[in-house]
């Protein structure tokens, strides 16, 4: 009730909306499940009247500003990547251009995606020792596991990240309760909004006619999307049904087990291997299946088995993370556990109901998916988000909460008797670093970006 009845006062500057600065290592045009969320509300929120950059890193010869789609601003900061698309944490690095840009851009919210994005982690930290009027927002995008080593480094990670922020979103209660263990926040700072797809793409094609029923998935064939479950799974079937085909997109290391697993039992005429699609060709291999399978050992918000949905493809997914919340049961969609023989169980079921014509027709599992999620109601739902923070700060029992007392700062000291320290350092260098920018180069002689209006790119 507190955020359908927003205060008319805190709609952000000149009431102009809020100048929103998005972060993160992930972006176009490299491909994937945060990159395309990314860019889908971004664009909705020019729509709503706010205006919003891009900050990410330069990928190979596309660096500095661009103007993409609907004027939306790119910022590529000439950073490389390290591992898996993400820069080497050195906040002294991004530090300097990052003042700048939230200074040049007047920004107001600086909103990170990611937990393995370095960029969007830094930034966070240095919004909050710029200014402490400053508001940031960080999306958890993925789910973590506490007793290996890299889930403990980027949990550790997470909480130096999260530990004044203002506000978290997640892409599923699961997701939630798993932000809200790993980062230590405070359950009332975290929202769930769920990701959307774009339902114009995601279309059934009611053209499409065979005698063979297909079996789709596409995925990145790597252990976490449980393609061991799938390799087991695709010699069973296609000995009990003669008459299913696998359709097969995307790549990873994992694609040579199941090329082993089909030179084994003969399969090369019954499965189809498309390797790395893009993501405007992804609806031209979904519409060639009537059943798509989703194998992953662990998801906070599978979007792609909304595409598939929206597609017309009836589901069959693990039970596990935030999947259970994403479809109606079992309506659109079949969950079984993360085990090879009850998976291949539950699939073999929901074959032999499709071949008895037990199933919804295509064009009316499309219809029901569609209304489920699409961007401009994220977009919305996002923005009450925001509204959030800045009523805090009007009501004056401002937005940050953290179980510490004391100076915010000195409480990144209680974050563990080891790490805590060095989150201590890195603070301080904050401090020290801020100030010798300011000194050299103060905050009036940078130069402010020009507002466009959003109409002027239509």
């Amino acid at each position: 009730i507190l955020l359908l009845n927003r205060a008319e006062d805190v709609s952000g500057v000149d009431g102009m909306g809020y100048n929103i600065c998005m972060v993160s290592d992930f972006f176009y045009p490299n491909v994937g499940g945060v990159e395309s969320h990314i860019f889908q509300l971004s664009l909705c929120l020019l729509k709503l009247g706010h205006r919003v950059v891009i900050v990410t890193h330069a990928y190979d010869d596309r660096k500095g500003v661009r103007y993409i789609t609907k004027g939306l601003k790119v910022y590529y900061l000439p950073h490389l990547p390290v591992y898996n698309q993400a820069v080497l944490p050195a906040f002294i690095l991004t530090l300097p251009s990052m003042r700048q840009i939230f200074i040049r851009e007047q920004t107001q919210i600086v909103h990170a995606h990611a937990a393995f994005s370095t960029m969007g982690g830094q930034s966070v930290l240095h919004a909050q020792f710029l200014d402490p009027n400053l508001k940031t927002v960080f999306t958890d995008h993925s789910l973590f596991g506490f007793a290996d080593t890299s889930a403990i480094v980027t949990n550790k990670l997470l909480q130096m990240t999260l530990w004044n922020i203002d506000r978290v979103i997640c892409v599923s209660h699961t997701g939630k309760l798993n932000t809200c263990v790993r980062g230590k926040v405070e359950k009332e700072l975290i929202y769930v909004i769920p990701n959307a797809v774009d339902c114009r793409v995601f279309t059934p094609d009611l053209s499409f006619k065979s005698d063979r029923v297909g079996v789709v998935v596409v995925s990145r064939l790597v252990y976490r999307k449980g393609i061991d479950i799938l390799a087991s799974v695709i010699p069973v079937i296609c000995q009990k049904h003669p008459q299913v085909d696998f359709h097969i997109g995307g790549d990873g290391p994992k694609k040579t087990d199941l090329q082993e697993v089909c030179e084994k039992h003969n399969l090369h005429s019954r499965v189809t291997f498309y390797g790395s699609l893009k993501h405007e060709h992804v609806r031209d291999v979904l519409v060639k299946g009537h059943i798509f399978l989703n194998t992953s050992l662990t998801e906070a918000f599978c979007t792609a088995i909304v595409e598939a949905a929206c597609c017309g493809l009836y589901v069959v997914s693990t039970r596990v993370g935030g999947v259970p919340e994403v479809l109606p049961q079992p309506d659109l969609m079949q969950l079984a556990p993360v085990d090879r023989k009850e998976y291949c169980r539950v699939l073999d079921e929901t074959l032999t109901r499709f071949e008895r014509g037990e199933m919804l027709p295509r064009e009316e599992i499309s219809r029901r998916a569609s209304t489920f999620y699409n961007w401009e109601d994220i977009a919305r739902r996002t923005e009450l988000v925001y509204d959030s923070i800045f009523e805090g700060d009007v009501r004056g029992v401002g937005s940050r909460k953290h179980k510490y007392s004391g100076d915010p700062r000195r409480s990144m000291y209680q974050l563990g008797f080891f790490f805590g320290k060095i989150a201590y350092l890195v603070a301080t260098l904050h401090i020290v670093l801020i100030w010798i920018l300011d000194r050299f180069y103060p905050r009036d002689e940078i130069e402010l970006a020009p507002k466009i209006p959003y109409e002027a790119f239509q």
